[in-house]
């Protein structure tokens, strides 16, 4: 198999109802090398597109019979939002490139929506509304802060709206439209995050999933007038990915356990659970049909490239929807990730997937780093990592301290000054490989993308002879630099968890890999997007140039059409041969 084959499997994501038609939803997938918007018809088990874009389609809902669609250029993430009329016009909503513009919600009565923009000031989000007749639009809200809003109160007089504060801490509050006041819903000490908001029919309680007060998420429900919060379902792992059907009779939701999904679907009224019987992976984008007879979400797992399944609840009956259609042949050469762990020097428990090649080892290993570092790396399907696997190596792909889904104590461990404990995960996540017999031990090579990029240049730079190749994936080079050009509105986010230009410069110069190239043992490739919001293509350039300068072995390949993301296939797939050729050579 080749690379191209692993590449071209199209997925299906982001499954949307249609509002009044039980038989239809809407998906995004990326049959044509760029993502896109597609309907699909139960009763005829078939799909069209709605329409053709030059850029990808970053989500599509209903308004009304007519769809409403988010697009950027060049992967910027600058969205912009466009109503499709009659599977035909494209009318622009928000005709400003400048900035960013985010889907808020419609209406009760179908006429206006919401959404929130830096325009103002390109820092901070304001609130809008739009009439969907006229196109008028109203800034109903704004503050020097974050706002966005979630969707609207039954009533159609309030907007839940989102006050972000750091990635991990917000609170939800309803704003009055005719006073412009907010009532804030889940005001707390402390850090919590509270997402997945649903009102439910009568708008007297609230759906949601937080941890506030806790380690780990569970689902709640918040009393709208009283405020008062009772917890639902709790566990020692998070709960994620939660749906209230429209008349409240339903709520799905989904359980992280170690990076894998347990997906339940509950009658609100006796709260009967049922589990439902899913493949290993990952579930995301729940959505109910208006007569609540079909669930529909997406499932990712490594077995199982990213599609739609569809729950028939009368019927108790789950099976995949065939939107995906050219994933059968890769299928029976996909390698199934194993959960393995390892106890750190200081007592921490890392936990990573392992994939194992059909041969006998020890083999060459790519450790690949995941993003965020609010993130985590799940078991789930990667086109790249999996054709690495069937050539012959090995790929672990750890939750190093810092990652999310082990509760609050384990993310925050990397936190600012903390930030190198994290690399040092990866030092002994190398070492203990080649102590399980399951490492060639001077064929390690080290990989990742965004903060796993940054992680993938501290790794060189502070443990230079453990890795015999690095590839970094639009990765910071400099905290200090990064914090200086990244997006403005994102700086003071970031520096909640790396630190900040203030107080921590001293720190940054002391661990940023800018100023320990002459360190650097290890071939290195360089990926980026021009158009990267998030890490400025200067971070990759600085690096490179510094290389070169010494006569290092460095590779370099940007894209002039991508972002921070790789969307176009052309790209990927040039991205990831350079990556195998890299690794072929070096290991």
């Amino acid at each position: 198999m080749q690379l191209a084959d692993f590449l071209t499997i199209d997925t299906a994501s982001n499954p949307v109802f249609h509002p009044a038609q039980s038989d239809r939803f809407l998906y995004i997938n990326d049959a044509s090398g760029l993502p896109q918007a597609y309907e699909y018809n139960l009763a005829t088990q078939s799909s069209s597109q709605l329409i053709e874009t030059s850029e990808r389609v970053m989500f599509a809902t209903y308004i009304g019979n007519d769809v409403l669609i988010g697009m950027d250029h060049g992967v910027n993430e600058k969205q912009q939002l466009f109503l499709v009329k009659n599977k035909e016009d494209l009318l622009p909503l928000t005709d400003d490139p400048a900035h960013i513009h985010q889907y808020g919600g419609l209406s009760p009565d179908k006429q206006t929506i919401a959404w929130s923009s830096n325009r103002r000031h390109p820092q901070f989000f304001d609130v809008y509304t739009q009439r969907i007749d006229t196109f008028e639009t109203q800034c109903v809200y704004e503050e020097d802060a974050r706002h966005d809003p979630v969707s609207f109160h039954p009533n159609g007089k309030q907007l839940l709206i989102q006050k972000t504060s750091t990635n991990l801490d917000n609170d939800l509050g309803l704003l009055h439209l005719e006073t412009k006041k907010i009532e804030w819903l889940t005001l707390h000490d402390g850090e919590a995050h509270f997402s997945n908001a649903y009102f439910d029919k009568e708008g007297t309680y609230m759906y949601c999933i937080s941890n506030v007060g806790r380690e780990y998420s569970g689902v709640a429900r918040i009393h709208v007038e009283t405020k008062a919060l009772e917890w639902l379902c709790t566990a020692d792992y998070d709960y994620e990915e939660l749906l209230l059907s429209k008349d409240g009779e339903y709520v799905a939701y989904a359980l992280n356990k170690g990076g894998v999904s347990e997906a339940y679907l509950t009658h609100v009224p006796s709260w009967q659970e049922t589990k439902l019987s899913i493949e290993k992976g990952v579930v995301s984008s729940f959505s109910l049909s208006k007569d609540t007879s079909h669930l529909i979400f997406s499932l990712n797992g490594a077995l199982h490239p990213t599609a739609i399944w569809c729950y028939e609840i009368e019927k108790k009956q789950l099976q995949p929807v065939e939107n995906c259609t050219k994933a059968r042949h890769i299928i029976p050469h996909l390698t199934q990730s194993e959960e393995v762990m390892f106890t750190s020097s200081d007592g921490e428990t890392i936990s990573s997937f392992y994939y194992k090649p059909d041969v006998k080892g020890p083999h060459p290993v790519v450790i690949f780093v995941h993003g965020g570092p609010e993130s985590q790396i799940r078991s789930v399907y990667n086109p790249f990592l999996q054709y690495f696997v069937s050539q012959g190596f090995a790929v672990c792909t750890p939750n190093v301290r810092g990652s999310t889904g082990y509760g609050k104590r384990f993310h925050h461990l990397d936190d600012k000054r903390n930030r190198m404990d994290s690399v040092r995960d990866l030092n002994e996540l190398a070492e203990w490989l080649k102590a399980q017999g399951l490492a060639i031990p001077d064929k390690i090579a080290v990989m990742g993308r965004s903060y796993g990029g940054f992680m993938v240049l501290a790794a060189i730079t502070h443990f230079p002879k453990q890795w015999a190749a690095a590839i970094d994936i639009v990765g910071i080079s400099s905290f200090k630099s990064f914090l200086e050009n990244t997006s403005i509105w994102r700086r003071k986010v970031r520096e909640a968890e790396y630190g900040s230009l203030e107080d921590d410069v001293d720190f940054f110069d002391a661990i940023d890999p800018i100023h320990k190239v002459d360190q650097i043992e290890a071939p290195l490739l360089v990926l980026h997007g021009r158009n990267d919001p998030r890490v400025p293509i200067s971070e990759a350039e600085q690096m490179v140039a510094q290389l070169q300068e010494r006569e290092h072995p460095v590779d370099f390949l940007y894209f002039e059409n991508e972002g921070h993301f790789f969307v176009r296939y052309e790209n990927n797939l040039a991205a990831y041969e350079r990556s195998f050729s890299f690794l072929q050579k070096w290991l």
